[in-house]
């Protein structure tokens, strides 16, 4: 299963039936879950933990010392869960003493020349499309989806289940459920289809359609419209998620879509 044209370090761990093709090369400290299965020319470097049956596509680089001028060669790491893709050219770079590692979840599809930068945190069942560019310290919730171009400012946080419309830059934080479009990046809606998909009744969906009415239409700030959802609607899973995340958010929500803010930038 492994072929000779590549370079394993002794100390490197792999699962038995972990399969390598041609002209990869895998480092010190590295442990690799079982079924596996790494493309040829991947570099996988030091510190970096691999879960069972992922897919590893050709060129991938994961496990780089982090592009951040305050790491001073602390032992950090990467960790990449199970049943994870990972395509062509993809790079994620190890954590720095910040959060010590960079972590992607289970089930996840990171696209081609995807980069994920260190101290990131992409959850479960996550999707980056193809050419997405996540900075530091960034927080992608289970199910949320990145369409492809799209840039993320650091220390930027994405709810679950969110959308963001391909050829974004997220600048602000990204509320759970709902669809981020438009330049400037703005709130567009519940991600219904998305909701669908997984499952969620149509209560639950027009339960969080409500909610974000009274975040963006009824024209209270966030404060208050805060205390208005808790007062008025009733208590659920959904309801306690969206304002925990707005409450906890540090760098602010996105806004409501505004023609004159889109005129002012051009």
């Amino acid at each position: 299963m492994i072929h000779p044209h590549t370079y394993i370090h002794p100390d490197a761990r792999l699962a038995e039936n972990v399969k390598v093709d041609p002209f990869t090369v895998i480092h010190q400290d590295v442990i690799i879950g079982a079924g596996t299965w790494i493309g040829s020319n991947v570099t996988i470097m030091e510190g970096v933990r691999i879960g069972a049956n992922c897919r590893i596509f050709p060129g991938a680089v994961i496990g780089a010392v982090p592009q951040d001028l305050k790491f001073k060669g602390e032992q950090t790491y990467v960790e990449v869960g199970d049943n994870t893709i990972i395509r062509e050219y993809v790079t994620i770079h190890r954590g720095t003493s910040d959060r010590w590692k960079t972590t992607v979840g289970n089930n996840c599809l990171i696209m081609a020349y995807s980069h994920i930068a260190h101290d990131c945190c992409v959850g479960n069942h996550c999707i980056m499309s193809n050419n997405s560019q996540m900075a530091g310290h960034v927080v992608m919730a289970d199910y949320a989806w990145i369409a492809g171009f799209t840039a993320i400012h650091q220390f930027v946080k994405i709810g679950q289940n969110a959308f963001i419309a391909g050829g974004s830059l997220v600048r602000k934080d990204v509320p759970p459920y709902i669809k981020a479009v438009r330049n400037p990046l703005s709130y567009g809606g519940v991600n219904s289809v998305g909701l669908k998909r997984r499952g969620f009744s149509i209560e639950k969906i027009n339960g969080i359609l409500d909610i974000y009415r009274i975040i963006y239409n009824k024209g209270l700030n966030t404060t208050k419209a805060l205390e208005y959802i808790e007062e008025e609607l009733p208590a659920s899973d959904e309801r306690d998620e969206i304002i925990g995340f707005i409450r906890e958010s540090e760098r602010g929500i996105i806004k409501r879509y505004s023609k004159s803010e889109t005129d002012e930038e051009q």
